[in-house]
């Protein structure tokens, strides 16, 4: 077995025995870093997903600072969507706008029937290839992601964040032929897109579906399901680890792992012994300290971190996460410290 292989990240995966429990932090690289606030006063936040150079730096910069047992790709879930004819831009101070919301018909036949991965998004595979250049030596693996289809096809609907989904409810309860056509356009998209990532050099994958929270298990299992067990069927031909992240709704916990992936990563809406005991101890599963609870005193944040290894109760197959990403509020000297104390508590 390679190096890379017999890091502790991976062998959580594989639900393997480790010698202390692996951590990593969703948005490990971001607004909280004063490194990556320097970096973004000279270029937008889109111009630095679509610099290889740049992409790469974050993120290493991230694993060298924290300490932490794997790197995330710097990228964001949206990029795909421009290959798709799906235009967007990023408002300050409101987030993504979907310049063109897809609500018709019409909408969906143009959304492209696939995409070239290499010619539209090659900036990611770019950075792909230069990180793993960096951190595959040292042992440190590299997580490559992708949105899900829900969470892509929510934000192209409603034409940017939401919080009663009318347009993508509507268009999913009212048409469900339309729905089904473009949740498997974006579905095959995605699953492109992440196999193009794992031919340049991730070691693992994470599929982020953010907002299917939003969504109770009938309406899950119908209208969502059968467009994501594809795609982890065929990143599970190509031999990594999948990460499958839902948040919002612990209820759909066990049609999550139905749908696919090695781990399940968990938010802190529910007990991590309770949602492993619902998904199967035949799965790994990640997270799910509370992000808020970085921004609190110092031995809270230890209290909480506790509890959570206390769960986990030293099963293999546990990686160490918060339930979402760091806030921007966030200090780098607390970040590092839970990472410290994952490592330090968790020895076996």
């Amino acid at each position: 077995m390679s190096a890379i292989q017999d890091s502790v990240f991976l062998k959580a995966c594989r639900r393997e025995p480790t010698p202390y429990t692996p951590i990593w932090l969703m948005r490990q690289a971001g607004r909280y870093q004063a490194e990556y606030q320097a970096i973004r006063e000279k270029v937008g936040f889109l111009e630095l997903c679509r610099r290889p150079d740049l992409a790469c730096e974050v993120t290493v910069h991230a694993v060298n600072q924290l300490g932490v047992d794997a790197a995330i790709l710097f990228a964001d879930i949206l990029l795909i969507l421009e290959p798709l004819g799906v235009g967007f831009h990023f408002d300050a101070g409101h987030g993504p706008v979907i310049e063109e919301p897809v609500r018709t018909n019409a909408d969906i036949d143009a959304i492209a029937a696939s995409i070239d991965v290499g010619a539209s998004l090659g900036y990611v595979t770019d950075a792909v290839r230069l990180i793993v250049a960096e951190l595959e030596p040292r042992g440190v693996p590299l997580i490559g992601f992708a949105g899900a289809p829900f969470t892509l096809a929510s934000y192209a609907i409603e034409g940017g964040g939401s919080r009663d989904y009318r347009f993508c409810k509507g268009l999913m309860y009212g048409d469900e032929g339309a729905w089904n056509a473009l949740m498997a356009k974006i579905s095959g998209a995605v699953a492109d897109y992440l196999e193009a990532q794992i031919d340049a050099g991730v070691h693992a994958v994470q599929l982020f579906d953010s907002w299917v929270g939003a969504l109770g298990p009938a309406d899950y299992r119908r209208y969502v399901l059968p467009h994501v067990a594809p795609i982890f069927e065929r990143v599970r031909a190509r031999g990594v680890p999948a990460i499958h992240f839902g948040q919002g709704n612990p209820a759909l916990l066990p049609l999550i792992r139905e749908a696919g992936g090695d781990v399940v990563s968990v938010d802190w809406r529910i007990g991590l012994d309770d949602a492993w005991s619902r998904v199967g101890h035949d799965v790994g599963v990640q997270g799910n300290l509370d992000p808020l609870t970085v921004l609190a005193p110092r031995e809270v944040m230890f209290e909480q971190a506790q509890a959570v290894l206390d769960e986990a109760a030293g099963r293999p197959g546990h990686v160490f996460n918060l339930g979402h990403g760091l806030l921007r509020w966030s200090e780098v000297p607390q970040v590092q410290a839970l990472v410290d104390f994952v490592h330090e508590r968790s020895q076996r």
